[in-house]
């Protein structure tokens, strides 16, 4: 993840309760969907569509963050440990070594499951990511799938 990625901060007027500093919708301490939704749509030809019936932020019909709960086959693999609560959100990252830094800074909030084995995509609980990390996360997904010449250009802006 690029921690010098232009504009990222806590405290974006996209996010619900960002001026809190806390993230998330009044009241509730924790990001949403519409954050997420907000943040994407702050990112150079970004679309939002649904797939599989979840909302999805595609640049240039490439998948880059997406709502992904978990299905019956995700929680059996749990066992008995409980799963990570809320909405949970995928990000693209750029390889698989990007993947296991951005799992190792942010354990707890970041993390991945069997069925995300070998691809290079991590998952977000949003009720305990910071707004920076989500911001940091959806820029850095979106410049995994970018085009070398539009990233350039958002880069260098």
């Amino acid at each position: 993840m690029t921690g010098d990625s232009p504009g990222l901060t806590g405290d974006s007027p996209g996010l619900t309760g960002g001026s809190r500093g806390d993230g998330g919708a009044y009241g509730t301490g924790m990001a949403t969907i519409d954050d997420v939704a907000a943040l994407a749509r702050e990112l150079p030809e970004v679309t939002e569509d649904e797939r599989h019936g979840n909302r999805t932020w595609f640049v240039v019909q490439k998948a880059f963050a997406w709502e992904r709960p978990f299905s019956k086959a995700d929680v059996r693999r749990f066992g008995d440990q409980t799963p990570p609560g809320g909405p949970i959100l995928a990000v693209r990252v750029g390889d698989l070594g990007e993947k296991e830094a951005v799992l190792a800074a942010h354990p707890g909030t970041f993390f991945t499951i069997p069925h995300f084995d070998g691809y290079a995509a991590v998952l977000i609980q949003l009720r305990a990511v910071s707004p920076a990390a989500l911001r940091e996360a959806i820029t850095d997904g979106w410049l995994a799938c970018a085009p070398a010449a539009l990233a350039d250009r958002y880069l260098n802006s």
